[in-house]
């Protein structure tokens, strides 16, 4: 016969075991589509106003991205559109940019569009040598992603800040808006294209709020630098003939 210490005992057992049951099945559920590092937030007075702002401004971006996360998994709230955001995302990417670029440049019918896709492709490689250099002086940790995916596998990126589909889509926006679209709807489309790109990543969870809002700032920037260097199709020609007569100078003294 069981005395009444060891019913509360093993009752007490049980009800501390269900307990961490509980527990462990609620973190495997909530980091089954966990997207976010854990960032020390912790504030004391004894620090500076800057510091304690500054941890301010970064507890509201992370708080601000992870409600913006929905798409973050399938399990999501939002994650059926999944699918769909990623392609969004996959029409900001750097690849096929460059492609379709280096692919009108040689297919160009005409002088002016030739010289317009050098430019664009100019641009595209100014971008991605900027967002590397911010990216690794920054140094700031992406949101650790649910799944690898085949562009985040074979192109990984470390670092999350600024967002280069951002820096790209304000950048390719306001090049087109300025040399290629004229009607009123069209321009209405590569804006709502540049701001759509730039919320999937929120909406997918691979960056802040804080890097997708540098990063339209910076890339908006970068047109501005690009039409201050903006190469003409007779320079391109100038340099291709100093070049010739070099390789001939060179053939003639050997």
């Amino acid at each position: 016969m069981s005395s009444p210490t060891f019913r509360r005992n093993s009752s007490r057992g049980s009800v501390c075991g269900n307990r961490a049951s509980f527990e462990c099945n609620v973190r495997r559920r909530s980091s089954s589509c966990s997207y976010f590092s854990p960032e020390d937030l912790n504030v004391s007075l004894n620090q500076p106003i800057f510091t304690i702002t500054l941890r301010f401004l970064l507890a509201i971006d992370l708080w601000l991205s992870k409600q913006l996360g929905v798409c973050a998994c399938e399990e999501a709230s939002w994650g059926g559109i999944r699918p769909l955001v990623r392609l969004v995302e996959f029409s900001g990417h750097v690849i096929p940019w460059i492609i379709g670029t280096v692919y009108t440049l040689l297919r160009g019918e005409s002088v002016e569009e030739q010289e317009i896709m050098l430019n664009l492709a100019l641009a595209l490689l100014l971008d991605l040598l900027l967002v590397r250099v911010v990216k690794t002086v920054i140094r700031r940790r992406r949101p650790a992603q649910n799944r690898s995916e085949i562009l985040s596998t074979f192109f990984v990126e470390r670092y999350s800040f600024p967002s280069g589909h951002a820096t790209r889509a304000a950048l390719c926006a306001r090049f087109l808006l300025a040399q290629l679209v004229d009607e009123a709807s069209m321009r209405f489309l590569v804006v709502g294209w540049a701001a759509l790109v730039s919320l999937s990543r929120l909406l997918l969870a691979r960056q802040y709020v804080t890097d997708v809002g540098f990063g339209l700032a910076m890339g908006y920037c970068q047109y501005s630098l690009v039409e201050r260097l903006w190469v003409t199709w007779d320079c391109v020609q100038a340099l291709l003939l100093i070049g010739l007569r070099e390789r001939l100078n060179r053939a003639v003294i050997c």
